[in-house]
């Protein structure tokens, strides 16, 4: 018996460390990627960190994970200094990912037409990338209509009573995310009542909104 556990002891003293290294790193990945799953971003971090200082597991994917933890836990800078670093990445999906990303923190922070560009380059490096399709859609038309707004808020109506309850009922349509039942809502109510027009601005967005949602 006693022979039996020394060679079991024996056997276990020539397992390869490399391989005790392998079980160490597909553990510390499975547990990076729990901690992000369960929204426990700033552990998440932690753990990805492991990955990349302690097992030197460098790549632009590891460098786009951590721009996605980063970001959801409001280290907006940080974020996006991973997000550039996965843009040069050779996989031009995984760069379109980190540019839409970056355009997401740029928008954030009102810098719409560097956000813009970001969206913009997301398309050239993957056309198929249809969440960067929608933001830069949905960023161009709005920033079109800030520039028609310009000119038009001087002459825009003064909306009535019934332009108000209309407007208020629709809003409470997209709160729920309603928009086409408060595009309908809109449009019936501005053809009883030209004050209506008054929040023709809030018109056009729900039919660019809606138009987008019907690709």
């Amino acid at each position: 018996m006693m022979s039996w556990s020394k060679s079991i002891v024996g056997l276990f003293l020539f397992i390869p460390a490399s391989w005790t290294q392998v079980s160490r790193q597909n553990e510390a990945i499975e547990k990076a990627e729990k901690s992000y799953a369960e929204a426990r971003y700033e552990e998440s971090i932690t753990d990805h960190l492991i990955l990349l200082n302690e097992f030197a597991l460098a790549s632009p994917y590891l460098d786009f994970n951590l721009g996605l933890t980063h970001h959801h836990a409001n280290q907006a800078d940080v974020a996006a200094g991973f997000y550039d670093k996965t843009t040069v990445a050779a996989d031009k999906k995984l760069s379109s990912f980190a540019f839409n990303q970056s355009g997401v923190l740029m928008g954030n922070k009102k810098e719409y037409q560097a956000a813009l560009s970001k969206f913009q380059t997301a398309l050239i490096k993957d056309p198929t990338n249809e969440e960067a399709r929608y933001n830069y859609e949905l960023l161009a038309r709005w920033l079109q209509r800030a520039e028609e707004r310009k000119q038009q808020e001087n002459n825009l109506p003064e909306p009535s009573e019934f332009a108000k309850r209309k407007k208020a009922e629709a809003d409470r349509m997209v709160e729920q995310f309603r928009f086409s039942e408060a595009l309908n809502v809109m449009e019936e109510a501005l053809a009883q009542d030209q004050t209506v027009a008054a929040y023709q601005d809030f018109i056009n967005s729900l039919k660019e909104v809606v138009e987008i949602n019907e690709k």
